[in-house]
């Protein structure tokens, strides 16, 4: 019984000397002894040097003369998008709002229920509405400014802005002509001026990237 490890271990270095596969091994005590300088850091699962996944450039490799932003007809389809799915669902709360507070006196039954999902879905397709009509009216009138002046800068966003509201307000005759345009102003350099905030106080970053 105490000569089977031994064995055990005689047979392997006998099969590995047959077959030349066999390799000394070592103790704990051995390897304990082994300097481990000059040695890669070389990841135990991957058997990778960190070093080499370390990205110092961009991910992405882009055409010669290609900007890095992204321009206004792309973004088009993602403004409209958000603006209708926020607008749904402010509608949809200010309907829960406005069919709770219009059927307080009723008690909770089947015509309430019907009533306040009503209420929510009118409010949520009209607010939806609303916001992609503005958001539609901004993406192509931003889209054809950049166009026309072949350039793409705040310029265009301050002018889609005024157009739009302008745009928007049309059926109000000339003042609400311009109370839209004044409000589409006031909206668009707003954003304007949060977008180049950083710029403006000095901290912006050269790879900062703009969406206009």
């Amino acid at each position: 019984m105490d000569n089977n490890p031994q064995g055990s271990g005689g047979l392997k270095a006998s099969l590995g000397g047959l077959f030349g596969g066999g390799s000394p091994e070592y103790s704990n005590t051995e390897l304990s002894g082994v300097p481990l300088t000059g040695m890669s850091p070389l990841s135990p699962y991957l058997n990778v040097d960190p070093r080499y996944l370390i990205q110092d450039t961009d991910e992405f490799i882009l055409p010669t003369g290609a900007n890095k932003t992204r321009g206004r007809f792309e973004l088009a389809f993602f403004t409209i998008g958000g603006s209708c799915i926020t607008g749904a669902s402010f509608g949809a709360l200010n309907g829960l709002r406005m069919g709770l507070k219009e059927t307080r006196d009723m008690a909770w039954s089947k015509p309430r229920n019907v009533q306040i999902i009503n209420m929510v879905t009118r409010q949520g397709a009209s607010w939806a509405n609303t916001l992609g009509s503005v958001a539609l009216l901004y993406s192509a009138f931003g889209v054809v400014i950049e166009k026309v002046r072949g350039a793409e800068d705040d310029i265009n966003t301050i002018a889609a802005g005024t157009l739009t509201g302008m745009l928007f307000k049309a059926a109000g005759g000339v003042k609400g002509v311009a109370r839209g345009g004044l409000a589409g102003l006031a909206l668009s350099g707003a954003y304007a001026v949060y977008n180049n905030w950083e710029h403006l106080t000095g901290t912006s970053s050269p790879s900062s990237s703009r969406l206009y």
